[in-house]
């Protein structure tokens, strides 16, 4: 599974973009934040990654999508909203549900086949 970071770090050298002209055309944008996130040492707001989709010429929903940031006040909010959640997701960290079993759910839950498509 491809991660935010190398996804970015792909389209930006399939676009020949050196970080420092890619932090140029994204604004006020050093090219020492591109390449923390592009290694992974940080993650993009939504409006900086608004940009780098625009100038990547990739859409910005696909991008999002490799976030891999957990949705820490979602998750509080629908923990507080059935206690369940915080039970599931404590046997999941137990690891007593992998990575891929997790996925596999939620792909089925979706009506996904197993490669995430529909």
């Amino acid at each position: 599974m491809q991660t935010l970071s190398q996804r970015i770090h792909e389209l930006r050298e399939e676009k020949d973009l050196s970080l420092r002209e890619f932090a140029r055309q994204l604004g006020d944008i050093s090219p020492a934040h591109i390449s923390d996130i592009e290694n992974g040492r940080r993650n993009p707001s939504d409006d900086l990654l608004q940009k780098m989709a625009r100038v990547l010429g990739a859409k910005f929903d696909e991008l999002k999508g490799l976030d891999n940031r957990l949705p820490v006040e979602e998750l509080r909010r629908a923990m507080r909203a059935d206690p369940a959640y915080g039970f599931a997701l404590r046997k999941v960290t137990e690891g007593k549900v992998t990575a891929n079993e997790l996925l596999e759910l939620a792909a089925k839950k979706r009506g996904e086949k197993k490669e995430g498509k529909p």
